[in-house]
């Protein structure tokens, strides 16, 4: 993958020294963002209006990034609000395991902020019920839905991520022992192409399905690695998240580095989510790498949001590359999450 590298960098940087990298406070941009964010916060229900269940949990992980890296950021209360009026229903709100994966993360987020176990015994119960869903239909893997119809990437790829996180945090041989399991199966499943890109699932028989390379997978995949690369000592995992990345942005971004999904009109609110998520992983797989062109990658994207695809309110949209067309709490804290991921790496 090091001819894939060196020819996105040198696209990327093309780009990036042509806009002037300096001229950019992507921290500044970040917090103006996250406090428009709170525009769709309903304090009665703890979530975000006009999204999803799993989207409010990308909210939180964003409101929570942010804090981790500004001083001047603090939404203590938000996450404690949307925990104490949710945290009965983690497991039975939602009949989907990919949902839980979300969530787990977010609160695994909320206790490296706080050190509140709270925060962490949530994590681990959100876990232990998507273990639940471990299948032998096809050798391994569990399923996305508690009815059982489909084994997809994206659940896959949580469950992994979560235990990893897991394992790194309460140093419980079971969580690394799952997230090992996990991995094995994943990387033999055939969900990942000849291209180094994840699709959508597993058909029928238990082979590739060919559906979208959609950018969430090519991204917690690489968040997943890197914490499974820490918890193990193993630094294999950090070579294969690379030719993921790459992999990915090679295929997925336009003549001047912006990221794109293949569908960015009418494809409802789950999609207008997956790119905020694939940048928010780059920025984790920079810190293990330092690789220079992924640096350039977030900085591209988060230059391109900010002068192409926003309001006069710093509320953010769909298409990155602009033109702003309209925002709600999806397409907004995604693309927050992209700004964010410029700013934690920025000074790196």
């Amino acid at each position: 993958m090091a001819r894939l590298s060196n020819y996105v960098l040198s696209l990327l940087g093309t780009f990036v020294f042509s806009q002037g990298i300096q001229a950019y406070d992507y921290l500044s941009h970040a917090r103006s963002s996250s406090d428009a964010l709170m525009h769709w916060y309903n304090q009665d229900t703890g979530v975000f209006n006009g999204t999803g269940w799993w989207n409010s949990a990308e909210c939180i992980t964003a409101l929570a990034d942010i804090q981790g890296i500004d001083s001047k950021s603090n939404f203590d209360d938000v996450l404690q609000n949307t925990f104490e009026i949710n945290k009965n229903i983690w497991t039975t709100k939602s009949d989907f395991y990919d949902d839980e994966g979300w969530w787990a993360l977010a609160w695994i987020k909320a206790y490296d902020l706080t050190r509140n176990q709270t925060y962490l015994k949530a994590a681990e119960q959100l876990f232990d019920d998507m273990a639940k869903g471990w299948t032998t239909k096809c050798n391994g893997g569990i399923w996305w839905d508690k009815d059982k119809t489909y084994v997809n990437a994206i659940a896959n790829e949580l469950f992994l991520s979560v235990a990893a996180h897991l394992a790194r945090r309460t140093w419980d041989i079971k969580y690394l022992n799952w997230a090992v399991k996990e991995w094995q199966w994943f990387e033999q499943s055939g969900m990942i192409n000849k291209n180094n890109t994840i699709n959508d699932g597993l058909d029928g028989s238990c082979s590739n399905n060919g559906y979208t390379v959609w950018s969430y997978n090519q991204g917690v995949i690489l968040g997943a690695l890197v914490e499974l690369s820490k918890a193990s000592f193993d630094s294999s995992y950090i070579h294969i998240a690379k030719d993921i990345a790459w992999a990915a942005i090679h295929e997925l971004t336009d003549s001047k580095g912006v990221l794109h999904e293949t569908c960015e009109k009418g494809c409802g609110g789950d999609v207008s989510q997956f790119k905020g998520i694939f940048n928010r992983n780059v920025a984790l797989l920079y810190t293990a790498t330092s690789d220079p062109g992924l640096k350039q990658f977030l900085e591209v994207n988060a230059q391109s949001i900010w002068k192409n695809d926003r309001d006069s309110e710093n509320r953010l949209g769909l298409k990155w590359s602009g033109p702003y067309d309209k925002a709600d709490a999806s397409t907004h804290s995604s693309a927050l999450m992209a700004l964010i991921a410029a700013a934690s790496v920025q000074n790196i």
